[in-house]
């Protein structure tokens, strides 16, 4: 009996642990999606030149110096001289561009990566366009890459005398895998001693409790947090790269700070799960008065005398919205509380704006509210 009993509290334990394991699971992330290799980064890459093969739609030469200019250079560098007829190109079919491109960290000569292009002058479309040989350059002033290839915007744009149609950005285009890498940036990840690994949204516990995990896998002392952003790690003589894989895989309970944002412009509310609200009383309404002027015309009988005249007519209603009663929120509400809460107020999005930032003038909103 006592071994029966012991393995039916065995069974109890094992499918209590499989009923709570997702929970615990979907709590947790791994560390590669918070935290990220200081140093192993993109740079950024920018670059000038010209779209060609434009069916009309290009810049005009008159207006566009910028783009005239750069059309006679790039004909001389080909061996044409048009500089003394300058003055008399008038095609559209030539759009200067500015190409800009992320350069991924750890990228060799010889591979490629995607480009932007975005017009520059007063060219109305760049669909069925070349890029022509751009150089990509980045902060230092060195070139990193070199863009060419046709242009694709996904947009759709036609108009008509009387009418027109437009779907996307016709001025604005990418061209997949058009420039390759012509130089690489040094950065090596074997022989270093140590390793900072920079979290994404700074957070102190959340620092602290990625060190611990890593120490629990590791051995302590392998990893420190230093500030609320910053975790190294130590590496010693171990392979950095099966090393950091082995870490990118653990995983840890993120902290969240309680956070309300609010975007005044569109009205929109987010709130963090850990905003909590004190005992406050919440009354929301407004009076309106609303005045409506319907006239009405009156006529003398028929064989009478007299004349037509207009008789106004005026109703005014007064809304005080008396039905709007005071609510209260009790103490350390939750956040589902706390929609509930303003929900049954029938108050909308501008009105709910309005009461956070009074409840969190009166002290009572106990979570950072940021207004953009």
């Amino acid at each position: 009996m006592r071994q029966t009993g012991f393995r039916s509290a065995k069974a109890a334990l094992i499918l209590l642990t499989f009923l709570l394991w997702p929970g615990l699971a979907l709590a947790q992330v791994r560390i590669k999606d918070i935290a990220d290799v200081e140093g192993v980064r993109d740079n950024q890459l920018v670059g000038y030149g010209l779209v060609v093969g434009l069916p009309g739609t290009g810049d005009r030469l008159r207006s566009a110096i910028f783009t005239r200019q750069s059309l006679v250079g790039m004909l001389e560098r080909l061996g044409v001289n048009t500089r003394d007829q300058e003055r008399q190109l008038d095609t559209r079919n030539v759009a200067a561009v500015m190409v800009t491109a992320n350069l991924p960290a750890f990228a060799r000569p010889g591979s490629r990566v995607d480009v932007a292009v975005s017009s520059l002058g007063d060219a109305t479309n760049l669909t069925g366009g070349m890029l022509l040989v751009t150089p990509l350059m980045g902060a230092d002033g060195e070139v990193y890459a070199v863009a060419q290839g046709a242009v694709a915007t996904g947009a759709l744009s036609a108009r008509g005398q009387a009418s027109s149609i437009q779907r996307g950005v016709p001025t604005s285009a990418r061209i997949s895998s058009g420039a390759v890498v012509e130089r690489e940036l040094p950065f090596e990840l074997a022989g270093r001693d140590r390793i900072r690994l920079s979290l994404r949204n700074p957070d102190l516990t959340t620092a602290q409790r990625m060190a611990g995990a890593i120490n629990h896998a590791l051995g302590a002392g392998n990893a420190t947090a230093t500030d609320p952003r910053t975790v190294v790690l130590m590496t010693g003589n171990r392979d950095v790269a099966r090393l950091l894989t082995e870490i990118e895989q653990l995983r840890v309970e993120p902290d969240q700070a309680a956070r309300v944002i609010i975007e005044e412009a569109s009205g929109t509310i987010v709130m963090g799960a850990n905003v909590r609200v004190s005992t406050v009383a919440i009354a929301q309404g407004n009076l309106t008065i609303r005045v409506t002027e319907t006239p009405q015309v009156s006529q003398p009988n028929p064989m009478a005398r007299g004349e037509t005249v207009v008789v106004p007519r005026t109703g005014i209603e007064v809304d005080d919205q008396r039905e709007r009663r005071l609510g209260i929120l009790r103490r350390s509400v939750t956040l589902e509380e706390l929609v509930r809460g303003l929900n049954s107020l029938g108050v909308g999005p501008r009105d709910l704006i309005a009461i956070l930032q009074s409840i969190k003038a009166a002290g009572a909103l106990q979570a950072e509210l940021e207004v953009r």
